[in-house]
């Protein structure tokens, strides 16, 4: 089993920032894609951000050039960098992982979720 914990979602005004992390545990052999999600309310799950084991980013139009997404792969931890959020980056925000684990001499993948973080931007 593994499990993804996100940390540091809260309240926030306008233009202010917030850094979400998202640790993993578990019977992990590796960790391929990580990536943070948020669903606002009455919204779909939205990809907000994702890095692959190699470092390659990609990001949603919406959050280009305001959050950073990064990984510390010793850690198997992911970060959100936040700055210059809107009210319209109010969601929950999700943790998402790519894992790869070993049972007997098979290796094999699943995709897991995090429970979430809320993060809530005033006007």
């Amino acid at each position: 089993q593994v499990q993804l914990v996100e940390s540091g979602g809260g309240l926030v005004q306008a233009g202010g920032s917030l850094r979400l992390s998202c640790a993993a545990s578990g019977s992990i052999f590796s960790i391929n894609a990580m990536g943070w999600y948020r669903q606002a309310p009455g919204k779909q799950r939205e990809l907000v951000a994702a890095i692959t084991s190699g470092g390659s980013t990609n990001y949603a139009d919406s959050v280009k050039g305001r959050f950073t997404i990064s990984r510390d792969n010793a850690k198997n931890t992911v970060y959100l960098q936040m700055n210059s959020l809107k009210p319209e980056d109010t969601a929950v925000y999700y943790c998402n992982a790519d894992v790869s684990y070993r049972v007997g001499e098979g290796l094999y993948g699943m995709d897991y979720w995090g429970k979430g973080t809320l993060v809530t931007v005033s006007s």
